[in-house]
């Protein structure tokens, strides 16, 4: 199956009540528990906070992740998939 690009897939974020939230552009998931979820987007480094969390589905081929919890914050930072792989890369080698 072929790896879509970078370029193209959009990254959106929807959010609903603050409990549940669909992201797209997503790249990869670099680590997650029950409060934190840190994820490679096409826009940066993205980081959800929150409580009760978890990743009902992600679909990196299609660039997807559904999550349920109490979403408390998101956060940005510049950067992208490093080198060396993520969180589920090392867990599936």
């Amino acid at each position: 199956m072929e790896e879509r690009r970078r370029e193209d897939m959009i990254h959106n974020v929807t959010m609903e009540e603050r409990r549940n939230m669909t992201v797209s552009g997503v790249e990869d998931v670099d680590s997650f528990d029950e409060d934190k979820i840190v994820a490679y987007t096409t826009e940066g480094v993205m980081t959800i906070k929150g409580a009760e969390m978890r990743i009902n589905r992600l679909n990196v081929e299609k660039g997807e992740m559904e999550i349920e919890g109490e979403i408390d914050s998101i956060e940005y930072a510049e950067g992208h998939k490093s080198e060396k792989g993520s969180f589920f890369g090392k867990i599936f080698r």
